[in-house]
């Protein structure tokens, strides 16, 4: 398989990624405060909205984390680039467009 340093390099600047996006976002989590004096109705909402939101971002950032921790422990082993299905090598436009990708396009269209 191609050149795993560079994949490792592009997962771990990935994972760094997703870790300031996770810091940055946690105030966007904290819970809504229901102060009537300080905020009204519509604004409580538009905030419970933005709460819902940046979890939903925190549960899709974890699974990407899983995904990226799992490719790094495929290049450890040396697993990594074949698909896990049909053992056969996942095309290296696909890795360099995804590279926690699991399947060959092949086994992906059959999923």
């Amino acid at each position: 398989m191609g050149d795993l340093t560079h994949f490792r390099h592009k997962l771990l600047a990935r994972r760094e990624a997703l870790t300031r996006e996770e810091r940055v976002s946690e105030a966007d989590r904290a819970p809504v405060m229901l102060d009537q004096e300080s905020v009204g109705r519509l604004s409580r909402i538009d905030a419970m909205q933005m709460q819902a939101m940046a979890l939903a971002q925190q549960r899709r950032r974890r699974v990407e984390h899983a995904a990226i921790d799992a490719a790094l422990v495929r290049i450890d082993q040396g697993e990594f680039g074949h698909c896990l299905r049909c053992g056969e090598d996942i095309a290296p436009a696909r890795l360099e467009h995804n590279p926690t990708l699991t399947l060959c396009i092949e086994c992906a269209k059959e999923s």
